[in-house]
């Protein structure tokens, strides 16, 4: 059944509640805004128009890990903008408070889409089926019918995502180059405990969500998606040696 999105859903999207506050994972360096700064501000949010900022209008909170390293995991907040019913982007941060910091970028597409694309394009792909099903893909603060119905247009999509500031190493600068993200595709790979730590602070429970989508049909995975379960691991070398592994101390 193909979800239709309406004016009336994507008002609920930006009437919801987000949940609880998660904050960022860094303070960056530099003063406090000044004055000055916080009156340029103030007059820039009243006097300048924002429409693709204005058109984020779905808040989703999931997991990703680096391409060829799935043991390195963190959580994503996802505010996404509907462009239409085969293209979703969404900016991600690590947190959902007013300091929270740019980590990257979603492109969201259809199976349909995907399915066009060429084979050496799809394998920087991952699909959203058990991302879905497992319950680990939430949008905080909408009702549950709204949600599910969220869930039924997304389980047969696909995204492309890159991270360019990697705040889950304690990075307190968007250093080094983007690196490519994956989902989860089967149970047993996200830490449990970090979904756990999710669930508690936004008032969530996967399992309870999992059990109730049991009714979204689980789309068949086009063979190009996922590539790194074949082997076929694609990723930025770092010039800076960065291995994508937690650091002991926070790096600048």
């Amino acid at each position: 059944m193909k979800t239709t999105w309406t004016t009336g859903a994507l008002a609920l999207m930006l009437t919801a509640c987000g949940g609880a506050d998660t904050p960022s994972k860094v303070q960056a360096p530099g003063a406090e805004e000044s004055a000055k700064t916080k009156a340029l501000d103030a007059g820039a949010a009243v006097l300048q128009n924002r429409p693709p900022v204005e058109a984020l209008n779905a808040y989703l909170d999931g997991f990703h890990f680096y391409n060829g390293r799935p043991d390195v995991q963190m959580e994503a907040h996802h505010y996404c903008a509907i462009l239409n019913e085969e293209v979703i982007q969404c900016a991600i941060y690590d947190g959902n408070v007013a300091d929270a910091k740019l980590m990257g970028v979603e492109y969201i597409i259809s199976g349909a889409l995907f399915a066009g694309l060429p084979e050496a394009e799809k394998a920087l792909w991952h699909s959203h089926v058990h991302e879905v099903r497992s319950g680990q893909l939430v949008a905080p603060g909408i009702p549950e019918v709204a949600e599910h119905a969220l869930m039924e247009k997304l389980v047969g999509t696909y995204g492309k995502t890159w991270h360019t500031w990697h705040t889950d190493q304690d990075k307190r600068l968007p250093l080094g180059v983007p690196q490519l993200m994956m989902g989860f595709t089967a149970d047993g790979q996200a830490d449990p405990a970090m979904v756990r730590a999710r669930d508690e602070r936004l008032g969530v429970d996967s399992d309870a969500r999992k059990a109730k989508r049991v009714d979204i049909a689980a789309p068949a995975v086009d063979a190009g998606a996922d590539a790194w379960q074949r082997g076929n691991v694609i990723q930025i070398p770092d010039p800076t040696g960065a291995d994508h592994q937690h650091p002991v101390e926070p790096t600048p």
